[in-house]
């Protein structure tokens, strides 16, 4: 990003960074495996127009600091932005989560039920619908021509940042924690948003956790991948601000 600020804070001991621009009600983006904070500029800018936005890197990712073996499993994913949360003083905030992201936000909002006021779940997984992470990544690769390719590069850039070693860590944890037995305990407003040219996450998957959580909708996106926060941003940032004024945030 090449405007607003950073914000930068121990939590457990790791430096944790996360980008702000914008003014007034705050909102946080948590972005997916693998992905770094700089992926997420032109939906921060979209969403900025209303809002006060930090776009948080989680532990090993983007400029947040991780160690050799943390994180390795969504949980402790989940667990630092709890307490970064509570660090920076956002508890009871909406959280949008991108892809693992969406994931690790439906937990949290399921593990520490005071930490978010809404959640906006982007082609979010925690649904057995890749049973091995080879699937995972051929399903990824055939996603890839479909992305745009000003995010190749950045997105390269974060892959490499963060390290093979523990995307494949994380995503074989997928196998094990699925948020399936948890979307019941999500008691926030939920919105759940679909690329309906995604062939990482697809609409079914999208269906299957909007009938487990109470209330969550749909808004489904023509033509937009896996990467829906950056090829389709105005769209999601539109549907994004649309729920959260409904839902009085």
């Amino acid at each position: 990003m090449t405007d607003g600020h950073r914000l930068v804070v121990p939590v457990n001991g790791l430096r944790t960074h996360a980008w702000v621009r914008g003014q007034g009600r705050p909102v946080v983006i948590v972005p997916g495996l693998g992905c770094a904070s700089w992926m997420y500029a032109r939906l921060a800018r979209e969403l900025a127009r209303e809002r006060r936005v930090l776009v948080y890197d989680p532990p090993g990712h983007g400029y947040s600091e991780g160690t050799h073996d943390y994180p390795a499993s969504i949980s402790q994913l989940t667990d630092h932005l709890a307490a970064w949360l509570t660090r920076v003083d956002l508890q009871g905030v909406p959280l949008l989560g991108h892809s693992l992201g969406g994931e690790v936000i439906i937990d949290l909002a399921a593990r520490y039920p005071n930490l978010s006021s809404a959640l906006i779940a982007c082609a979010p997984t925690g649904i057995p619908e890749n049973p091995s992470v080879r699937l995972q990544l051929l399903q990824l690769l055939k996603d890839l021509p479909r992305e745009r390719l000003g995010l190749l590069l950045p997105g390269l850039k974060a892959y490499l940042h963060c390290g093979i070693r523990r995307m494949v860590k994380l995503a074989r944890d997928q196998e094990d924690h699925l948020t399936g037995p948890l979307l019941g305990h999500v008691t926030v407003p939920t919105l759940l948003l679909d690329g309906l040219s995604d062939v990482v996450i697809r609409s079914w998957t999208v269906r299957r956790i909007q009938s487990d959580i109470p209330d969550a909708v749909i808004r489904q996106i023509p033509g937009a991948p896996h990467g829906l926060t950056d090829t389709h941003p105005r769209a999601v940032a539109r549907f994004t601000l649309e729920f959260l004024r409904h839902e009085g945030f």
